[in-house]
């Protein structure tokens, strides 16, 4: 939340090479990909018929698998891919948690307020963000940022914990607290299709506009006032020469933009995930004759 600028260029332009590297080679329409947040909810359960044993059903599917052992070994590969696609789709770039982003709107349940802080929480304390927050704390500490801290190895505890506080505090607020108080959804919901103008114009729109629980749209309340709530908070803990109206309303500013960007990057990343994926089967078709040519 208090990202200092140098930091925030470095990791938008890490992030942002590989969106490059697929709007200069893709053409192709996106592909949907599954919803990571529909993992947590639960299907109904179907009452049993009058009249008939409860086991039975079980005892149908039993004997069709034992006449089909083909059908069996194929629904079970088809699953295994499924929970494999999933995982990837998790990870932006494979590393970066994704957990807050849904693809088919039209089929998308509401989720209650113990599951909007639960999928926050898993985003919050996955382990990518404890490797993020110690390299912001440590160009933080490199370039002397917030000098009440000192240096040395309390100066970087410091940085650290204070830097970590930032995005739990921020996280919560804008994604579990005020949704749950608000009644809107926290999750990104993917356009996914039309045109990349318009996908991107869509992306940054969300900054502004929520999803309620219903299904209507509303100002995004959650977004402006969590960020503003979280600084709020952060002005316990940093030092008073880093207080001030000012401070927090440019990092408020820093914030909102890091908010949009990661948008952004939910919005295309199933597409730079297809054309990654595409670009290396090429490779391995390509190597497949060279390799035969060389075992002649």
């Amino acid at each position: 939340m208090k990202l200092s600028y140098s930091i925030l260029i470095g990791l938008l332009t890490f992030s942002i090479l590989p969106v490059a590297t697929f709007c200069a080679g893709q053409s192709a329409p996106p592909g949907q990909t599954p919803d990571p947040a529909q993992s947590t909810q639960l299907p109904a359960a179907n009452p049993p018929l009058q009249n008939q044993p409860v086991d039975q059903p079980s005892a149908q599917s039993n004997s069709q698998d034992q006449k089909d052992p083909a059908k069996k070994d194929s629904a079970q590969e088809d699953s295994a891919q499924e929970d494999t696609k999933k995982k990837k789709d998790d990870r932006m770039f494979y590393v970066m948690p994704n957990y807050l982003t849904v693809d088919d709107q039209s089929h998308v349940k509401p989720i209650s307020w113990k599951e909007k802080f639960a999928i926050t929480a898993k985003g919050t304390f996955d382990p990518y963000e404890f490797v993020i927050v110690g390299v912001v704390a440590g160009i933080r500490q490199a370039e002397n940022s917030y000098p009440a801290f000192g240096q040395g190895a309390e100066g970087y505890a410091k940085r650290y914990g204070a830097a970590f506080a930032d995005q739990v505090d921020g996280n919560i607020m804008v994604g579990g607290l005020y949704p749950s108080i608000l009644k809107t959804d926290p999750r990104y919901f993917r356009l996914g299709r039309g045109r990349m103008s318009r996908r991107f114009g869509y992306a940054i729109s969300r900054v502004f506009v929520a999803r309620k629980d219903s299904g209507g749209s509303m100002f995004n309340v959650p977004e402006f006032a969590g960020n503003a709530t979280a600084i709020a908070i952060s002005n316990v803990y940093y030092p008073a020469a880093d207080r001030g109206f000012s401070a927090s309303f440019t990092n408020w500013g820093v914030q909102m933009g890091i908010d949009a960007f990661g948008n952004e990057l939910k919005e295309f990343w199933p597409d730079v995930h297809n054309y990654l994926q595409n670009r290396h089967a090429r490779r391995e078709q390509k190597q497949v004759p060279k390799a035969a040519a060389e075992a002649k």
